[in-house]
């Protein structure tokens, strides 16, 4: 789960752990936070393993306490014909809120039905990134990822 305020910017190469976690974006990332008064500040790298890129942000201390979300989830719910089809859902207080689909084209490169939210898009696209390159090459070899 990632903070709705997160806005991944480069891939967290150097994260290592002893077993790889699911990661909510696929990926380990790096980022910086769009929390009000907070805009473009770089979390440190513990803040982004705990709250920021995998963790639950309400206990953040940059999180504001009026907010629509204390987390993003996706999930991948289709990939056929070209067509890649994202699930998002934004919590708060652990209930379900927002949710919805987000499209995209492989065919064509580009997104049909993008999110408005500029975190919860980019947060899509590092997931979508995520999941093809892990299609083409699995992290397990031997097992398929999805």
């Amino acid at each position: 789960m990632s903070c709705p305020y997160f806005l991944p910017t480069e891939e967290f190469t150097d994260w290592s752990w002893h077993n790889r976690p699911r990661l909510p974006l696929g990926e380990p990332w790096r980022g910086v936070c769009t929390a009000p008064g907070h805009d473009g500040e770089r979390p440190t790298d513990d803040e982004i393993k705990e709250l920021c890129s995998f963790g639950y942000a309400k206990r953040c201390p940059r999180l504001p306490a009026r907010r629509v979300a204390d987390k993003v989830a996706f999930s991948l719910a289709r990939d056929k014909e070209g067509i890649i089809l994202i699930y998002y859902v934004l919590e708060v207080d652990h209930t379900p809120g927002e949710h919805g689909a987000i499209h995209y084209d492989a065919a064509q490169g580009r997104w049909l039905k993008p999110h408005p939210d500029r975190c919860v898009q980019r947060q899509a696209e590092c997931y979508l990134q995520s999941y093809l390159r892990r299609k083409d090459v699995p992290v397990r070899p031997g097992h398929p990822s999805s």
